[in-house]
């Protein structure tokens, strides 16, 4: 990767880490889910609203973490808001696949996608948690 290309990630998480979008609680919401990273604290809630045509009409978080965690929640919200069901799916499963370091076979997500600012933590096993606590809370939530 680039030095340049780097620069901008960073920029990314910062810029959500310390401004992240869509921080508060969906009112109404017809799920939700808390997330925890025991290791170093983190910790949020994300509520969501699913209207009838399985499309995510609303999502936001609440909760306290470091840059990447909340840049990750905050990243998340804005890539699954106005999303179906499906494919936010299909997106929870390339972004995992992308922070842990199998990226070759990703079906929706691409170089262009503002969550590659993520694909870095790969490189640092104790960071993954940080950047997966809040897809996994929308994962828990699906299931609710």
């Amino acid at each position: 990767m680039n030095d340049l290309i780097k620069e901008l990630y960073q920029e990314i998480i910062l810029d959500h880490g310390q401004s992240p979008r869509n921080f508060g609680e969906c009112d109404p919401h017809n799920k939700s889910a808390d997330g925890h990273n025991p290791l170093c604290g983190d910790n949020l809630k994300l509520t969501f609203y699913i209207n009838n045509e399985d499309v995510i009409e609303d999502i936001k978080f609440t909760g306290e973490g470091c840059a990447i965690s909340l840049a990750s929640a905050s990243l998340m919200t804005e890539k699954l808001k106005g999303k179906k069901i499906d494919i936010a799916e299909e997106i929870f499963s390339d972004f995992t696949n992308l922070v842990s370091g199998s990226s070759e076979d990703l079906k929706v997500l691409n170089e262009e996608d503002s969550l590659y600012a993520l694909k870095g933590v790969g490189g640092f096993p104790m960071r993954v948690k940080c950047a997966t606590m809040a897809w996994h809370a929308f994962k828990s939530a699906l299931k609710s």
